[in-house]
């Protein structure tokens, strides 16, 4: 089983073992299975059924995640992506009036195209015209973003006043729970203990316990009405196709899929120094998105997340497939997974974090028209609390600078239309609302 293994994933080839793979999956599968309660929560503000957006999620992320791994062979985990979710239920629903099943058809168009561009030497060209200076603030934004989500989901920071981001009360249980872990995790993770994330969820889990901030979950909660996801399952309308709202949708979620996951695979692939799997992983990536409208959800991305998996050791798909066929498995343990409390979760992610924001190293301070739109879209992503509103601002504010400073000409054609796009999605939201 081994050497099949090994052959199929190349694991020696990567430096890795199945052990370190499998373990590897198992910290990414913990660190984002919250997904599966927070999406469907999402989902269902759109009018789908709870149970069916907990079907559709979990179905979605096992198949993306096994796309990645078969076919990509990288660490990527693909599930339904925080952001574009909100997008789905609170824009495109709610606020421009589609239905919940004409949404899911934007989500199968914008899918399609993404399928063509990443299949298509489109995806080079898009990559190749992305400056270096971008691609590594990209990753460091991402990196602050997460540790931010840490930070709130621990409890160390909460939202003040005007939405401000204040200090939490660092004496409640929760809050001192996480304190704790996190303490333990850095120490782990310094020392290089084997299986140091895995370590910190079940240590994590057992100090919440002790502080008394875990609550079991009602046992019927896992059950599923499947017969209620096989209304939602292929239930895409294209009745309102030729209606220009129905375009506007395509338009702002097709642009927000594609540079979001240019730069969330560009920053995984560096991360762990296989930039050569960038076209097959950016390719899974884009026929998951497509699959995600047929099975009833919002569109998956190649998650943030993922870095807790590469950092555990995680070099190969083996790591993807494993964390897929546990979601698998979570449609019978979802009141288990629920005891996992954000206490154990949140410090893998600030370490995550912090690991990615070294890249800010490789940014060149000496010249201004390089490293100020290269540090607004690091500043941008976590202040709008939007990935691709911080790069869409990053990629207006580089072609300005390089005119105003005469080098209009290291500006490639493809990210002046780039920029032209963002400027324009920006203009219509304003003129909009």
């Amino acid at each position: 089983m081994n050497k099949w293994l090994n052959k199929l994933f190349q694991l020696t080839s990567n430096g890795t073992t199945v052990k370190k793979e499998v373990m590897a999956g198992f910290i990414g599968f913990f660190t984002i299975v919250y997904i599966i309660a927070v999406n469907s929560l999402i989902l269902s503000e759109a009018g789908i059924p709870l149970e069916a957006a907990i079907m559709a999620t979990i179905i979605t992320s096992v198949v993306g995640c096994l796309i990645m791994g078969f076919w990509a062979n990288v660490p990527i985990l693909l599930v339904p992506g925080m952001g574009i979710n909100a997008l789905f239920s609170y824009t495109m629903v709610q606020s421009m009036g589609l239905s919940w099943q004409e949404a899911l058809a934007v989500v199968f168009v914008s899918g399609l195209i993404f399928v063509v561009i990443a299949f298509s030497r489109f995806a080079a060209t898009l990559s190749a015209a992305i400056p270096q200076s971008l691609k590594e603030a990209i990753t460091v934004g991402l990196g602050l973003f997460l540790m931010l989500i840490g930070l709130e989901k621990g409890g160390i920071v909460v939202k003040g006043t005007n939405s401000l981001i204040a200090l939490g009360h660092l004496g409640e249980p929760h809050v001192l729970a996480t304190i704790i872990t996190f303490l333990l995790a850095l120490i782990l993770f310094i020392r290089n203990v084997p299986g140091n994330f895995l370590v910190t969820v079940i240590a994590g889990t057992l100090i919440a316990w002790l502080f008394g901030t875990i609550q079991p979950q009602n046992s019927q909660n896992g059950h599923f009405a499947f017969n209620e996801y096989f209304h939602v399952f292929g239930s895409m309308s294209f009745d309102n196709v030729l209606s220009i709202t129905f375009w506007i949708a395509v338009f702002s979620l097709t642009m927000v899929l594609v540079f979001e996951n240019i730069g969330l695979v560009h920053g995984h692939v560096s991360f762990i120094n296989r930039n050569d799997r960038f076209s097959r992983a950016f390719q899974a990536n884009s026929v998951s998105a497509l699959l995600s409208g047929v099975f009833g959800t919002s569109p998956t991305v190649s998650t943030v997340e993922s870095a807790a998996s590469m950092a555990a050791g995680g070099r190969t798909g083996l790591t993807t497939v494993t964390a897929g066929l546990l979601f698998l498995a979570s449609a019978f343990f979802i009141p288990v997974i629920k005891l996992i409390p954000n206490s154990a979760i949140a410090p893998i992610l600030i370490i995550i974090g912090g690991l990615m924001l070294q890249n800010i190293r490789n940014l060149d301070m000496k010249d201004m028209s390089e490293s100020f739109p290269a540090l607004f879209l690091i500043a941008m992503i976590p202040f709008t609390y939007s990935i691709a509103d911080g790069i869409a601002i990053g990629f207006i504010l580089y072609p300005i600078l390089k005119i105003a400073t005469g080098k209009a000409k290291e500006v490639s054609v493809p990210l002046y239309v780039i920029a032209a796009l963002f400027l324009f999605n920006f203009v219509f939201h304003v003129i909009g609302s």
